[in-house]
């Protein structure tokens, strides 16, 4: 499932280089997660690397977007492709 940035967000800006699909990006208000782009860091790192470094825990699963460990390793291989 991808991640998502609740309203808990600081806007510390230490989120936003550490994703490495470039999923995260400055809101209206706060940070947020394009959920296309996040692969909870799968294909990348053994764990979403935006969650290590949050320092107020924002960042939680997104209960609406279900996806399996294959399925997030498909989204990851069309999103490195070509």
């Amino acid at each position: 499932m991808a991640l998502m940035i609740t309203d808990e967000c600081i806007n510390c800006d230490v989120c936003e280089p550490e994703c490495p699909n470039n999923a995260i990006y400055q809101g209206d208000e706060i940070y947020e997660i394009d959920p296309n782009k996040c692969t909870e860091c799968v294909g990348h790192f053994d764990e979403p690397q935006c969650q290590q470094v949050c320092p107020v825990d924002c960042i939680p699963h997104d209960p609406d977007r279900q996806e399996s460990h294959d399925e997030l390793m498909a989204k990851f291989v069309k999103l490195t492709q070509g």
